[in-house]
């Protein structure tokens, strides 16, 4: 038996302005979960969907980047890799700093490239740099593939600890996001964003120990220069990833649990900051 549902039976939806507190709204999220993945699925498909090798893109590059680490750091700058094949040691790390920098990247640019329905729709505007953390995991399972295929090729064991691979994957995406929250909202104003960000995050690249240790960093580095190593979040994260699947040591634990702790502080930050800017949005994207 059909029922017919008045104006008066259904629930009504308020809404509030954004408070100076305002984060991460994850009911509201969850609420809109449908349009998140619609989302995700979307920016997947366009992506490769005018590319001659497809797929094949995700693991030629992180081929390729470990190939030149390999040329630049083993060979000339002969830089340890704790008794690890170099080929596998870089492309471990490279494999978790693409994750990074792909969320990273996409989730600053989003807002410009939804203008339309930025300026017109409503929708929880977060939702589009949250969706472009799918990609970046798609990549991830990708590269993982291919990293086991490497670490079989080279005889390299894989680390007892690997079961915890996802929770620093996981503080990988927060760091991403946080800072992605602050240049996506950023970008709407201020354009010049979507081409300086991929240069400095690029140049981040030779700044974390994604070629080198940390222990070989310190090691090179004045003693007053140390406090830059440490209080980049991704030095332990990236420290702990490849403990993880390749057991290598960790140089620093407290170093590691900075680097969560700050991951999820620049999480939320950047969610507030977002929120606070969001208001603007559809007055000057």
């Amino acid at each position: 038996m059909n029922q017919t549902v008045t104006l008066a039976d259904r629930k009504p939806v308020v809404l509030r302005p954004a408070t100076r507190w305002s984060a991460f709204n994850l009911e509201e999220v969850l609420h809109y979960s449908d349009l998140l993945t619609m989302f995700a699925l979307r920016d997947v498909k366009l992506r490769y969907r005018q590319t001659a090798l497809g797929v094949i893109w995700v693991v030629f590059q992180p081929l390729l980047a470990a190939a030149i680490f390999l040329i630049i750091f083993n060979k000339v700058a002969q830089t340890p890799t704790d008794d690890i094949s170099p080929f596998v040691f870089y492309y471990a790390g490279l494999m978790a700093y693409k994750s990074f920098e792909n969320t990273v990247n996409k989730a600053s640019m989003c807002m410009i490239g939804n203008a339309q329905l930025v300026a017109k729709v409503f929708f929880p505007r977060i939702i589009l740099p949250v969706s472009t953390v799918l990609g970046s995991l798609l990549d991830f399972a990708v590269s993982a593939v291919v990293l086991a295929v490497l670490m079989l090729v080279f005889r390299v064991p894989p680390s007892p600890f690997l079961l915890l691979l996802p929770v620093w994957l996981l503080f990988l995406q927060l760091t991403a996001l946080g800072l992605g929250f602050y240049f996506a909202a950023l970008t709407v104003r201020y354009r010049d964003i979507q081409y300086a960000l991929p240069v400095l995050v690029q140049f981040g690249l030779y700044a974390t120990p994604v070629g080198f240790s940390v222990a070989f960093l310190l090691g090179k580095l004045p003693k007053a220069l140390h406090f830059l190593v440490f209080l980049n979040p991704l030095t332990g994260l990236l420290d702990a990833f490849r403990w993880s699947v390749l057991g290598t040591p960790i140089y620093s634990w407290p170093i590691v649990i900075y680097g969560i702790l700050a991951s999820v502080a620049l999480f939320v930050l950047g969610a507030m900051a977002f929120t606070q800017m969001e208001q603007s949005f559809a007055d000057v994207i």
